[in-house]
């Protein structure tokens, strides 16, 4: 695994998952050391001014009247993380926190913070070594920034709290730095605010999500197509000229994929004849490309706002170009948690479309001459009745998470803080349904491979023969019922892991 360099420039995505999932190392490079040192210098001019610098010498938030002595600067610093680490409930997952670390050290790296190198340097051998701080499920209103989230991170880097070390113990923070050979910050002047006054894990989390939901828009498309070949559906609809008159970006990628997937179905030909006299199937199977290029171009919108992100630097105050230190509000969460809340509606929907068309495989009279529920000896037999069941309780829970964050807000501070973003809750819902839109779109597949076994000896597409060739070498095929949650469980490995859209690449080449 190579090192991330962490420089003046912004952090691409690809290198936010390196660091947030495999575990690269970190280095600050030169130029980002020499801007870091030089705006240092403009925060320590301002230390000894008689004049008030928010930050630096006066209190926070609705406390940013008092004027702080020079002796109690270093003391407010510390007062600030401690007091701001106070989080609770469940540990945020391990990549988040990773993320999250580094994103902080990107816009540390920029030198628009006034913080110490010393300090950046700590920040980048605590990624190096594997030390995860522990930070809490709630606490973050995404305003201003994640400040519960990113306290507990600098709260370590103080040798203070608790972390996971590389090993993944649960240790005393001065322990694990001393372990690793790190030396705790004693913060100065602007540094504790400089460390927790981010988006941070808002956009760690976005980040991460787009990457999963790419992968799961290919899953979906494939799941989609071996539904409409199992249900002798028609792909006639996913004709390129026929989308081209709706010319969404999105729709057009997911019906190339469908029509990729599908070509040469023998199954999808058995019904081609004059005596067939469906005219159209479905909108669950006809509409996919429309809903599943909706999502995409949703996904798209979110990647810009996420690269806007990765550019800016979000401290408050800031240390300027031209040396002035100024308050702003960039650290106001809302343009991340609108596109994470879009991103969870996306996602239910998805999700929705799914089990639909696996519903359509139990129904004998829609599923077009299989047997109810592909049990082997209906009645004795149930087959795929509760694993459809299990979707439906998902897609409930989905569509309650896709109810907006974003449009809440609680005062805080005094009515100091008196809007709040809620982009940090609206990151943590959609990671939720990102995990529940791989087990709805697992069941899927795992239903639609059982169906075109149950259409032998008809043959189905190169593409989804694949498929349901690999998803054979994990679940057996038709047959009396077995324990079936082992076997959705495998599926939806399949597809959250990429498996499945791998083997039907195998056949198309790269899916989009």
């Amino acid at each position: 695994m190579h090192a991330v360099t962490v420089g003046i420039a912004p952090l691409s995505p690809e290198d936010v998952l390196a660091v947030a999932r495999e575990g690269a190392d970190v280095v600050l490079s030169a130029d980002a050391e020499n801007e870091i040192a030089a705006s240092r210098k403009i925060v320590e001019s301002l230390a000894e001014d008689v004049r008030p610098h928010y930050g630096v010498s006066t209190g926070f938030g609705a406390l940013a009247t008092r004027h702080i002595p020079l002796d109690r600067r270093a003391a407010l610093q510390r007062s600030l993380v401690r007091s701001h680490a106070a989080g609770s409930g469940p540990e945020v997952e391990r990549e988040v926190v990773r993320a999250l670390m580094v994103l902080r050290l990107s816009t540390l790296a920029t030198g628009r913070t006034g913080v110490r190198v010393e300090t950046a340097r700590v920040y980048a051998a605590m990624l190096s070594a594997g030390i995860t701080p522990v930070v809490h499920e709630y606490g973050s209103l995404g305003c201003s920034g994640d400040l519960a989230p990113l306290a507990h991170c600098a709260l370590a880097a103080m040798g203070e709290g608790t972390v996971r070390d590389g090993s993944g113990e649960l240790v005393p923070a001065a322990q694990a730095l001393a372990a690793a050979g790190i030396t705790p910050v004693v913060l100065e002047e602007k540094e504790g605010l400089a460390l927790i006054n981010g988006t941070d894990g808002m956009l760690g989390m976005l980040v991460l999500a787009c990457h999963d939901l790419r992968r799961l828009l290919r899953s979906a498309d494939l799941a989609a197509a071996m539904s409409v070949e199992a249900l002798l559906g028609t792909d006639a609809v996913f004709a390129a000229d026929l989308q081209a008159l709706r010319p969404h970006p999105g729709q057009a990628a997911s019906a190339s994929n469908m029509r990729v997937l599908l070509a040469g179905s023998a199954v999808m030909a058995s019904h081609r004849t004059p005596e067939c006299t469906r005219v159209q199937d479905a909108y669950s199977l006809r509409c996919a490309p429309q809903v599943h290029g909706a999502a995409r171009d949703t996904v798209a919108h979110a990647e810009s706002v996420a690269g806007r992100e990765l550019s800016a630097a979000v401290d408050n105050p800031v240390v300027t170009v031209d040396g002035r230190l100024e308050s702003n509000g960039n650290f106001h969460g809302a343009p991340l948690g609108y596109v994470l809340d879009f991103l969870a509606i996306a996602v239910a929907d998805l999700a929705s479309m799914s089990e639909r068309r696996t519903d359509r495989f139990l129904d004998v009279a829609r599923s077009q001459g299989l047997p109810a529920f592909l049990a082997d000896d209906p009645g004795v037999d149930s087959g795929h009745m509760i694993a459809q069941y299990m979707q439906a309780s998902v897609v409930a829970e989905l569509k309650r998470l896709a109810v907006p964050a974003s449009v809440d807000s609680i005062p805080t501070s005094a009515m100091q803080e008196d809007h709040v973003s809620m982009g940090w809750a609206a990151a943590r819902k959609l990671r939720r349904g990102i995990d529940g839109l791989a087990r709805v779109l697992g069941v899927e597949l795992l239903t639609a491979a059982r169906a075109l076994d149950l259409r032998a000896p008809l043959v189905p597409a190169a593409a989804t023969g694949a498929v349901r060739d690999l998803v054979r070498e994990q679940v057996p095929g038709p047959g009396p019922d077995r324990y079936l949650a082992p076997e959705i469980e495998a599926a939806v490995e399949l597809v959250a892991s990429g498996a499945a859209v791998a083997a039907a690449e195998t056949v198309t080449g790269p899916l989009h």
